[in-house]
């Protein structure tokens, strides 16, 4: 195989506790602001997706649960869902997100900023569920 296509993956660059340590919020603050393409916009998308993956994932959040969040942010909006009273099942989780939430509805960017709060939400969930199937086939 070439050098750019590897037989194997490479090792990342960041182990899963330095990406649990990530400023979540403050990535959303300055990610979702930041024009695309750009390198906050990279850094929000992918080690801050990962990141936030990590931890959820660490509290037994289910994929679904992160999804359905994406799409109640998408349908009615980041200040809807600030306001949820449990925006994940299980309390650990919700209190971990509503940072994240509060993060995002505190840039009052309107549509585009639910639109891609939601993406960052579904990437999130998919993240999580790779990781359980990962687990899961090992």
């Amino acid at each position: 195989m070439s050098p750019t296509h590897p037989a194997r993956p490479t090792p990342p660059d960041r182990s899963d506790a330095e990406l649990a340590e990530l400023d979540v919020p403050m990535l959303l603050r300055y990610g979702l602001t930041a024009e695309q393409p750009s390198p906050l916009r990279t850094a929000l998308y992918g080690d801050g997706a990962v990141g936030a993956a990590v931890v959820l994932d660490r509290l037994g959040t289910q994929p679904r649960s992160v999804a359905f969040l994406a799409e109640t942010v998408r349908a009615a909006g980041l200040a809807a869902a600030v306001e949820l009273p449990a925006p994940l099942p299980h309390p650990e989780a919700a209190a971990t997100v509503r940072p994240w939430l509060e993060a995002a509805a505190s840039l009052a960017g309107g549509i585009g900023t639910d639109e891609s709060t939601a993406r960052w939400l579904k990437a999130v969930a998919a993240i999580i569920e790779l990781r359980q199937r990962e687990r899961a086939r090992t």
